[in-house]
């Protein structure tokens, strides 16, 4: 049985917030005796990751998500619950679980901002104690990988926010982790950017084994990248499972737009016994279970005059949209 490389029981975190009335009253009031109040942004959570798997996490802004992933590479201690990372306690900071981990946020940036991002890549690579000849075959290797070449003598601020990208995860990889966690990471991306960016995960993902967390507000990062999501709601996870699982609870039918060829038809159609959502002359839409669809399709073709049909199903961003909101699976 292949075991887990994180391992999260019972984990929560809270936050003390001070909070302040208006004007130099306030002030002062908050100055000499400040008021604050304990806010449980994660309550007892469990999940266990593998190695080799792309999880992504799903929720609402401010529903704990990057919370999580600070607690899982250490730079947040959790409030109570167990926490195991490759082995590790993540937020003791230990050297050899550091060298196993990166994490990469696409609104925040390691590079150095007057200079070319080869200077931080050599940088990173003495920070880690990587020799130079074997820090250039690995730069070498990630530059092809990401399709990045003259850009890597360029001064960061004169990258684009997509070369920019392409080189902060070259940075963060040039040590060869195990884990990644990465938030947001196609944030302010073009669609092109986006999906290369997607592209070389899948490609590090197959050729390392790496396992990699991941939180996006892009639909297509996670339905491309991940088989697997836990969804957030207010510090809960509200669902751990296949995301395929997941669309076919939430979305179980399709919409099938059919177009008769005559009047008779449609009638006919219509009294046959499918779910009729509406009808406009000629044109019926049905709703039919997902399973069911095949030999549905036959019966109506075989037995109707049919000119066009269309399957249509709610786009992934509105099903999740809707689980964002509602915090319910």
């Amino acid at each position: 049985m292949e075991k887990n490389i994180i391992q999260v029981e019972d984990l929560s975190k809270s936050f003390d917030i001070s909070s302040k009335e208006p004007g130099i009253k306030g002030t002062v009031k908050h100055f000499f005796k400040r008021e604050t109040k304990s806010i449980e942004v994660i309550k007892n959570i469990n999940f266990q990751i593998k190695k080799g798997e792309i999880v992504g996490f799903l929720g609402a802004n401010g529903a704990g998500k990057t919370t999580i992933l600070k607690m899982l590479c250490g730079l947040i201690y959790p409030s109570a619950g167990n926490l195991n990372v490759t082995g590790y306690l993540p937020y003791k900071r230990r050297h050899n679980f550091l060298k196993n981990i990166t994490l990469i946020m696409g609104q925040k940036q390691q590079l150095i901002w007057d200079l070319p991002p080869i200077e931080s890549f050599y940088l990173n690579a003495a920070i880690y104690d990587i020799e130079k000849y074997e820090a250039k075959r690995r730069i070498k290797k990630l530059s092809d990988m990401l399709e990045i070449d003259k850009e890597l003598f360029i001064p960061v601020r004169k990258l684009s926010l997509g070369q920019r990208m392409k080189a902060e995860l070259l940075a963060s990889l040039i040590h060869k982790p195990n884990i990644l966690f990465l938030d947001e990471p196609t944030l302010g991306l073009d669609i092109n950017a986006q999906r290369n960016l997607r592209k070389f995960l899948q490609i590090y993902n197959k050729e390392t084994d790496a396992t990699i967390c991941l939180t996006s507000h892009y639909m297509k990062d996670i339905t491309s990248l991940c088989k697997r999501v836990i969804c957030i709601h207010e510090g809960c996870i509200t669902y751990d499972g296949k995301l395929n699982k997941l669309l076919k609870k939430i979305s179980p039918l399709k919409d099938i737009l059919i177009v008769c060829k005559t009047d008779k038809d449609a009638k006919e159609l219509s009294n046959s016994g499918f779910t009729i959502k509406s009808r406009n002359q000629k044109e019926i839409i049905i709703s039919i279970k997902k399973e069911l669809i095949k030999p549905s399709l036959k019966e109506i073709l075989n037995k109707f005059d049919i000119e066009d049909l269309y399957i249509n199903e709610p786009p992934v961003d509105e099903i999740i949209g809707n689980i964002l909101i509602k915090g319910k699976v």
